[in-house]
């Protein structure tokens, strides 16, 4: 038997959780939330401020936003489905930490995004450095669009 998925998920404003739990939902899986050892304010958000904690972490990125615990049971997954807004056309710098923290070689990472206008980007090829060279990682894509919980159902199932 397959063990279940996990649905793992960074959300500075609320928007990425609520697709999350939409995802696990369709997918039968558990939940998991990233979190920051110091949460994001909305002055830290304020991506027009280049002396923003947000713009200063995304304009270095080496940068490793410490995780406020590392719980996630990684080990007796197949499959993660990944989920962050995205920041500057990429994921920011916290997901590269949740990678860095846990092994997931051998794993399947499914990528997901929330977004307000943009798509991917270069996420999957910035985040790809982050974990073992055998782990999968494919794309869902920016799931915020998804309307309906069948077309989530029908997203879902291409990648269980």
């Amino acid at each position: 038997m397959k063990a279940k998925a996990l649905v793992a998920f960074f959300s500075a404003s609320g928007t990425t959780k609520l697709t999350a739990e939409r995802l696990a939902r369709a997918a039968g899986a558990d939940l998991y939330e990233i979190k920051p050892e110091t949460p994001y304010t909305k002055a830290d958000l304020n991506w027009m401020d280049k002396k923003s904690r947000s713009s200063v972490e995304m304009s270095d990125k080496s940068f490793r936003p410490p995780l406020a615990d590392k719980s996630a049971d990684i080990e007796s997954r197949d499959t993660i489905f990944l989920g962050f807004p995205i920041w500057w056309y990429v994921a920011p710098t916290i997901v590269n930490t949740f990678l860095e923290s846990y092994d997931f070689s051998g794993k399947r990472i499914v990528l997901f995004a929330t977004s307000g206008s943009s798509g991917m980007g270069n996420t999957a090829s910035e985040l790809r450095p982050s974990v073992s060279g055998d782990t999968v990682i494919e794309e869902m894509g920016v799931l915020n669009r998804v309307k309906s919980d069948d077309e989530m159902k029908n997203l879902v199932e291409k990648f269980i």
